[in-house]
């Protein structure tokens, strides 16, 4: 597609796509032409209902809204607030840890496990509750192969978490403590010079939203790290005798098989690319996966290179413009640091690859279950 076409149109889905490095980073950075509005998955912009009335999902607004709401949660996630969180990140990490075998699920046991608790501490969870909100996000996720739609069993699972999360702010409006949802219970957001306070339907939409993103893509990269490095073990000894090549790492291995593969937007007027016209108001598959093997943009892109040169404004994968992953940061410290842990755990391994089993899901990629055993 990338050579042949840049701009490509799908029939059967009625979509548009680009993959091409250049063309989706641009894409991506003009939210007044590639709007969020209607959504960011496929499943998303098809269903005309997808978002109820008066639901504000942070992903799915474009400015001036989506500046309003972003900046009540921005500073949760600054590089100082961040760090701050890195004892209790790696405690997380080491509990887990200490209850595993020397042959374990480097997902089931582990890599699905310690996200979760950490991103739904933030918010309020108590801790009996946690891994619960993990389960019912994978069932709202799953698909049926041939099947963009949410199963029935999915929109039971939406309903619990949204109703679970809806009963969690009225017991903080009664009673706040120190964490997210009671600050957001307390934040004002200014709309036509007017300061409000947010409602419960919108907070229930922010934990919902940081809830999820924040326990699938830690997840899945570091199952998706386990199975690149046994693929390249040249790699992960270069990590075993220098951990200062941690961070770079889990760059490379964001672009290289990254958890979010494509994001939606729809186009706000006609626009021509390549000699291709996209229509007004049709979607548009900006595939940051494919934009990450692009030749054109980084050399020998399917090699797996801890090394690799970077480029200024070069990985896609954690969004780029006023989209931006609000937890890139903590995203990358637990990536770190699980990685980390995983080389003082596992130095040397192997993964039995007929337990292997990846995810069905709308719009994350990675591995439900990835066997290793230590060597």
């Amino acid at each position: 597609m990338r050579d042949e076409a840049p701009v490509y149109y799908n029939e059967k889905y009625d979509f548009w796509a680009l993959t091409r490095y250049e063309d989706v980073a641009a894409a991506i950075r003009d939210h007044e032409t590639f709007s969020s509005a209607k959504g960011v998955t496929l499943d998303q912009v098809k269903a005309k209902d997808s978002q109820p009335v008066g639901v504000k999902i942070i992903i799915s607004l474009d400015p001036p809204e989506h500046e309003r709401m972003r900046k009540l949660v921005n500073r949760v996630f600054t590089p100082r607030a961040v760090a701050s969180l890195e004892s209790m990140v790696q405690a997380t990490i080491d509990r887990y840890v200490s209850q595993l075998d020397p042959s374990f699920d480097a997902v089931a046991d582990f890599a699905a496990l310690f996200p979760v608790e950490i991103i739904t501490s933030m918010l309020g969870v108590p801790a009996q509750d946690r891994q619960q909100l993990r389960l019912w996000l994978d069932t709202s996720l799953e698909r049926e192969p041939g099947s963009m739609s949410t199963t029935p069993e999915g929109m039971e699972a939406v309903m619990k978490s949204a109703a679970y999360y809806y009963e969690l702010i009225q017991e903080r409006r009664k009673k706040p403590q120190d964490d997210m949802i009671s600050r957001l219970i307390e934040a004002e957001v200014v709309e036509d010079g007017e300061a409000r306070r947010l409602d419960d339907i919108e907070i229930t939409g922010f934990c919902t939203m940081l809830g999820g993103a924040g326990a699938e893509t830690v997840t899945k990269l570091v199952g998706n790290a386990v199975v690149v490095f046994a693929d390249n073990p040249d790699q992960w000894q270069k990590l075993l005798d220098d951990r200062s090549k941690i961070p770079a790492a889990f760059e490379e291995l964001l672009r290289y098989e990254g958890p979010s593969q494509y994001q939606i937007r729809t186009t706000t007027r006609d626009i021509t690319l390549h000699g291709t016209t996209i229509p007004e108001g049709d979607p548009v598959l900006l595939i940051n996966g494919a934009a990450s093997r692009d030749e054109r943009f980084f050399p020998d892109p399917d090699r797996f290179d801890i090394d690799r040169e970077r480029k200024v404004g070069y990985n896609l994968n954690f969004g780029y413009g006023i989209h931006s992953c609000l937890g890139a940061a903590l995203a990358r410290m637990e990536g770190r640091l699980a990685l980390n842990t995983l080389l003082d755990l596992i130095p040397r391994y192997e993964i039995d690859r007929s337990g292997l089993k990846r995810v069905h899901m709308t719009n994350v990629c990675g591995w439900a279950n990835v066997p290793v055993r230590a060597v």
